[in-house]
């Protein structure tokens, strides 16, 4: 809603600005020469008070109506409009503007004026709930002075099991400045629940998991990409087995929100990591309904559970997981994984490319199990070390799959029910054949970690074949 301006002259001041004081003697002659004047100060009630039509802004509701940005600001309104405007103390501007031409004669030329108070941390936002055009949808829910609004989120089932942000209107509007889609935008229908998820959802969470405002196009993304058929997170959450959410970030948003691609890329440490993959938890958790006990039902889970996203490190020659699944380079994406817990691989050894692809082979053998075959897609994260093996030799990371691909072939009569003395196996039909352990496409190689260690890492995946499972999906990020 637009205010209705006074014709004639507006100030905006404040007293504790210097260059406001400077202008105090000022605003009585502009009110005795240049016509109707409306003096509005910020911060005192006490400013130029002898002059009439000041008033004190004590809400800064016209400041914020006027965009006031700097104080001492002068407006002429002409027929209701503002036709022109200056702020510090420019003696000519102030003079034109004016139209009284001896204006502050024995004041300098010119000086530089102060920060408006709208513009104050967590004010601007405070202003805009207030006054402006942004209505928040979702309920608010007040506390008593006596409360402690951080046990309130966890009494009130919010929590991941740690303490989480409370997500104040002020919070949730600031995390909305994070992206250009409205607040009540539908991302989609989450599930379990199957509740349509709003932006202004999406930002509650965030705030909730600790997320900074510029990660909110990255969120978005991986929330877009478990909406999608192919990554069946309705499964996911309901499944025994260990499986969640896991998203790997390409691109330049990695680098431009500070994303860890190095030393303990998997683990802890990083707040957009950690704050990203959470919130993607607590949407799930606290939109969609996938609680643990209720619909949640994994037998063990893993610690992903709480936040799994890292980004790949994309300072060699290896094309990148997203170039890989069709994002054209310089372009920012995320890929999302129905990720299981972390497997070491450890060879400190190897030194040529066929014999450190032997040894990544035959630990990926023992995905979901070491007789099941096409059961789980996987991640496997390569350290920067063992990359150089590979690329000092030549391979690109598409040599490397195929190779792998090639090595993880088995004969079927050694992976069949029963083999070994082993009851677990794949089917009878199977043991006449060349078995591929992952299914086309179903291995995913990125480049992570820290630059000293020969370890590398396997992410098994969850059902990666029949009527129900999971497949990765990728979705470039948009602002």
């Amino acid at each position: 809603m637009k205010t209705a301006l006074p014709d004639g002259l507006i100030v905006v001041a404040k007293a504790d600005c210097p260059t406001c004081r400077l202008a105090e003697p000022l605003l009585a002659e502009l009110s005795a020469q240049a016509g109707p004047l409306t003096v509005y100060v910020q911060d005192s009630s006490e400013y130029a008070a002898d002059v009439s039509g000041t008033l004190h802004d004590s809400t800064l509701e016209h400041s914020y109506r006027l965009g006031i940005e700097f104080v001492p600001t002068l407006i002429r309104v002409e027929n209701g409009i503002e036709v022109q405007r200056t702020y510090g103390w420019h003696k000519e501007d102030w003079r034109q503007i004016s139209r009284v031409a001896t204006l502050g004669e024995d004041l300098p030329v010119m000086r530089p004026g102060c920060g408006s108070k709208t513009l104050e941390p967590g004010i601007a936002e405070e202003l805009e709930l207030a006054f402006g055009d942004v209505r928040l949808q979702s309920r608010e829910i007040d506390f008593s002075a006596v409360d402690d609004p951080f046990e309130a989120c966890f009494d009130g089932g919010w929590s991941d099991g740690l303490p989480v942000v409370p997500p104040t209107p002020v919070r949730v509007l600031r995390m909305l400045k994070g992206t250009q889609r409205k607040p009540d935008e539908v991302v989609g229908l989450m599930p379990p629940d199957l509740v349509p998820c709003t932006v202004e959802k999406v930002a509650i969470n965030a705030v909730l998991a600790g997320c900074k405002p510029e990660y909110m196009p990255v969120l978005l993304a991986a929330l877009e990409a478990a909406l999608t058929d192919e990554f069946g997170l309705h499964g996911l959450i309901c499944t025994t087995m260990f499986g969640s959410p896991m998203i790997i970030v390409n691109g330049p948003v990695a680098k431009a929100i500070g994303m860890n691609s190095g030393v303990n890329a998997l683990g802890q440490g990083n707040r957009a990591n950690a704050t990203i993959g959470r919130a993607l938890q607590l949407i799930i958790r606290n939109v969609g309904g996938g609680r643990p006990g209720e619909i949640d039902r994994a037998t063990l889970g893993n610690p992903g559970k709480y936040s799994f996203c890292f980004a790949e490190a994309e300072d060699s020659d290896w094309l990148s997981l997203a170039q890989v699944r069709g994002i054209e380079a310089g372009r920012s994406a995320v890929t999302l994984f129905p990720g299981e817990g972390v497997q070491g691989i450890v060879d400190q050894k190897s030194r040529d490319p066929d014999s450190l692809a032997r040894s990544f082979a035959l630990s990926l053998r023992t995905v979901d199990h070491a007789k099941l075959a096409m059961a789980g897609d996987a991640v496997l994260v390569v350290s920067p070390e063992h990359a150089r093996v590979f690329i000092e030799a030549g391979w690109s990371k598409q040599r490397l799959g195929e190779e792998l691909d090639r090595l993880l072939l088995a004969p079927g009569k050694d992976l069949v029910a029963g083999a070994g003395g082993i009851t677990e196996g794949i089917p009878e039909r199977f043991k006449d054949m060349q078995v591929p352990k992952f299914r086309p496409g179903g291995l995913l190689i990125v480049r992570a970690g820290g630059t000293a260690g020969l370890f590398s890492a396997i992410i098994a995946g969850w059902a990666a074949s029949g009527p129900v499972g999971s497949s990765a999906v990728t979705r470039e990020v948009n602002t």
